[in-house]
């Protein structure tokens, strides 16, 4: 598994991110332990509690496990590398919740522990945690079978692919696939010699360069968004200002984006909004189909639930009936037929809390199954959208290199006035 971890305040927002079953098809919380309450919401507010008595301000410790695309995690593996990560890393004493999140076919979960040892009351320290679950993610993916990442099978080689959660967040509220900016940055990157070679492979995928107020060298889209150079391209600030040289040969941020609100004529912004709408418009049916399915497999799970809760009752009931009361059950205790009875309850109890566990994990499985089925649609059309954004990316940069149509009409050609009237829309 890929585990990714960091130390946290903020008891209430990590929980509502944790519970939310908005953006993920299944949220599950399968284990809340060391803690008063029951409750996510309830036991991150109580380590927060215990917190004001140190000084400690990230008092929650907070990992993702995230097994590899095409394999199904058990519960069941996902207590087994919480419990290796908390080994590792000095909290296996530490209170701890576990959350189980299902999306798009691929089930991953969370593991937050609270710092605070509230025996000594004093904060556990997390030194150097991030080279420990490096070497724990390892031994995760060779005892499992799974094939080692890059990443894990050459310390050092980071995959550039790899991209920060603010990142995400950016990318997620534009629309775009934050995989697809990152290869975008890092392609022109390495296949540019200079600032102007850089400068035009950003602009063919439809990001402009323009000098930053503290970033240096900074980019925009076609709505004016901000893209640092460096963090995007994944590499130093050094290493840009040693490639580009001095920033201020760019176009400030406020030049930038007035030439570029300057240019973007009315018809390129309806251009822009048809392919969106078209786009939304073709995701529906998907977006609809996802919602049926998640709704019905949250039924069918409740429905496994309540049965199996009916269930332990009617059988617990039934263990329970085996025990006799009054004189004959002094009788029993005194000859240890009471004891045997005890440990005949134990086993088949057991028996039947594992009879139930693989019930739901044969569930989980066949549900994951159908969502991968329905993921595949999803995939193809994501993809032609992709190439759909890259056209009309192209398109736009053709026409924002066009000089104005106000330029100076002297020294333009009739080739080039006959460009400034518009650019070709078509596809």
């Amino acid at each position: 598994m890929i585990l990714v971890a960091s130390q946290r305040s903020g008891a209430v927002p990590l929980a509502d991110h944790l519970m939310n079953d908005i953006d993920n098809d299944h949220v599950e919380v399968i284990e809340i332990e060391g803690f008063m309450v029951n409750d996510l919401h309830g036991a991150f507010k109580e380590a927060q509690a215990i917190s004001k008595a140190t000084r400690c301000k990230q008092f929650l410790f907070s990992v993702s496990l995230n097994p590899p695309e095409q394999e199904i995690a058990s519960d069941k593996d996902f207590r087994d590398a919480a419990d290796r990560v908390a080994k590792a890393v000095g909290l296996e004493d530490q209170p701890r919740a576990i959350v189980v999140h299902e999306k798009n076919g691929r089930r991953h979960a969370h593991a937050v522990w609270s710092r605070i040892d509230a025996h000594e009351m004093k904060s556990v320290q997390m030194s150097h945690f991030k080279a420990k679950l490096r070497d724990v993610s390892r031994d995760l993916f060779l005892e499992h079978g799974w094939p080692l990442p890059d990443g894990l099978a050459t310390y050092g080689n980071k995959n550039p692919l790899n991209f920060t959660l603010a990142q995400w967040q950016q990318a997620q509220r534009q629309g775009y696939d934050p995989r697809e900016i990152k290869q975008i940055f890092r392609q022109a990157w390495e296949r540019s010699d200079g600032l102007k070679g850089f400068q035009s492979a950003l602009a063919d995928r439809g990001f402009y360069l323009a000098q930053g107020d503290r970033r240096g060298f900074i980019a925009l889209d076609v709505d004016g968004n901000f893209y640092s150079v460096s963090k995007w391209a994944g590499v130093k600030v050094k290493d840009v200002a040693t490639k580009f040289g001095d920033p201020t040969q760019l176009p400030s941020v406020t030049e930038t984006q007035k030439a570029l609100r300057a240019r973007m004529t009315d018809q390129i912004k309806s251009y822009i909004h048809q392919v969106k709408t078209r786009h939304a418009e073709e995701m529906h049916p998907f977006l609809k189909a996802r919602a049926a399915m998640v709704e019905a497999q949250r039924a069918e799970r409740l429905h496994v639930n309540k049965q199996q809760k009916q269930r332990w009752i009617k059988e617990t009931k039934e263990r329970s009936a085996r025990l006799n009361k009054g004189l004959r059950g002094l009788f029993d205790r005194l000859t240890g037929k009471s004891a045997n009875i005890r440990y005949q309850n134990e086993r088949e109890a057991m028996a039947c809390a594992k009879r139930d566990q693989q019930q739901r994990d044969d569930l989980i499985t066949a549900q994951i199954q159908d969502r991968r089925d329905l993921q595949k649609d999803a995939r193809k059309l994501k993809s032609k959208h992709k190439t759909d954004r890259k056209i009309l990316a192209k398109t736009i940069a053709d026409y924002v290199r066009r000089p104005p149509a106000n330029s100076d009409r002297n020294s333009v050609n009739s080739r080039s006035r006959k460009r400034a009237r518009g650019p070709d829309l078509s596809l």
